[in-house]
C-alpha cells in the first residue's frame, strides 16, 4: 500500500471496491468410510461457526475495519457461514442501525433469528467438509470473500488466513472495482501500486508452495494459485500411524494424495 508521505489526495470520498476471494483445501487420508466420516465431524467441529467468527475478527482488526453486524450458522449434517458487516471507520453507537448487533455474541444468542445483511464491506466464510465412501481421500474446502471499499485494503489480510488453515492448495483472487477522484477531477482506477498477490505473501510461505499467476492488469485482476511442495504422510493420515503401514502402502498412499492435489490444483480430472 502506499506510505502515508505517498498518500493520494482525494476528492471526496474514495470509492474504489477492493475484493478478495480466498479459498483453500485442506486433503486427508481416511482407510474406512467410518474414519472419514469421523474425519468431516471432527473437521467440522474444529472448524465451526464461533472459531471461523473469531478468525473474521482478527482479519477485521488486521484491516483497520470495525465490526457493525455479525450472522453466523453451523449446519446439520456439517459445515459452518459466518458473515460480519465492517465500516472503514468506527461509527457513533447512534448513528448504527438497530438491527446490527456490533458483534456481541450475547446479542446474538438472545435473538430467535439473526439476518445478516451485506453492504459494500464485508466478510463472509463457507466451509464445506467431503469425502465419497468408494475414495479414502476427504477434503475440506474453506471459502473467505472480503469486500472493502475506502483506503481498507483485504491483501493485509492474506497471509495471516493462509497460517490459519492447514493449506495443501490455495486459490486467491483479487479485483478493483469502480472509480475514485484525485483533487483535479482525474479519475483513479487503482490507489495502490500491485504486481502480484504474492507480494502480500510472506517469503517463507511462498517456499513451501508451487505458485502461478493469472493476471489481467489492465482490469485490476490477479489470480495466484499455490500448491503445497513436500507431503508428509502421517500429517495426512486420520487416526492411522505411518508405521503401522508397510513402505508400499505409504508410497501408493502418498501417490493418491498427490494425485488429487493436482487435480484440484488444476481443476481438470487428470488421472
Amino acid at each position: 500500500m502506499l506510505g502515508l508521505e505517498n498518500k493520494l489526495k482525494l476528492y471526496g470520498f474514495n470509492n474504489l471496491t477492493k475484493t478478495l476471494s480466498f479459498n483453500i483445501y485442506d486433503i486427508c487420508y481416511a482407510r474406512s468410510e467410518r474414519a472419514q466420516k469421523d474425519y468431516v465431524a471432527y473437521i467440522d467441529e474444529q472448524y465451526n461457526s464461533e472459531r471461523l467468527t473469531n478468525i473474521l475478527y482478527d482479519v477485521t482488526e488486521i484491516i483497520g475495519a470495525h465490526v457493525l453486524n455479525v450472522s453466523k450458522q453451523d449446519y446439520d449434517p456439517q459445515g459452518a457461514s459466518v458473515n460480519i458487516l465492517i465500516s472503514e471507520n468506527n461509527l457513533p453507537v447512534e448513528d448504527i442501525d438497530p438491527s446490527c448487533n456490533r458483534g456481541e455474541l450475547e446479542m446474538l444468542q438472545r435473538r430467535a433469528m439473526v439476518h445478516g445483511h451485506l453492504d459494500k464491506s464485508h466478510l463472509t466464510v463457507h466451509t464445506y467438509p467431503e469425502y465419497h465412501p468408494e475414495n479414502s481421500i476427504s477434503t475440506f474446502r474453506v471459502d473467505i470473500d472480503i469486500s472493502t471499499c475506502g483506503e481498507v485494503s483485504p491483501l493485509n489480510a492474506l497471509d495471516y488466513l493462509i497460517g490459519s488453515f492447514d493449506s495443501d492448495i490455495i486459490t486467491t483472487d483479487y479485483r478493483v472495482r469502480g472509480f475514485t477522484r484525485d483533487m483535479h477531477g482525474k479519475k483513479l482506477f487503482m490507489d495502490h501500486k500491485i504486481t502480484s498477490i504474492q507480494d502480500y505473501i510472506d517469503d517463507e510461505t511462498l517456499e513451501r508452495y508451487d505458485a502461478i499467476d493469472v493476471n489481467v492488469y489492465q482490469s485490476n485482476l490477479f489470480h495466484t494459485k499455490m500448491l503445497i511442495k513436500e507431503i508428509n504422510l502421517q500429517n495426512y493420515l486420520f487416526n492411522t500411524d505411518a508405521y503401522e503401514l508397510s513402505p508400499r502402502e505409504r508410497l501408493a498412499i502418498s501417490e493418491r494424495l498427490r494425485r488429487e492435489m493436482i487435480e484440484i490444483f488444476s481443476g481438470t480430472n487428470i488421472y
